[in-house]
């Protein structure tokens, strides 16, 4: 019954793991993409004077 729980706990621990990696990848994708409109509306802002 023991080797079954510490089984559990590794498969979820892994499970939290892997969200955490996926959250990470959401955030730096979302600030990347504010950084790339950032420098399409500069780029926009100075070539129109």
């Amino acid at each position: 019954m023991s080797s079954n729980k510490a089984l559990r706990r590794a498969k979820h621990e892994a499970y939290e793991r892997k969200e955490e990696d996926k959250g990470k990848l959401v955030v730096y994708l979302i600030f990347g993409g504010l950084i790339i409109l950032a420098i399409i509306f500069m780029i926009i802002t100075f070539s129109n004077n």
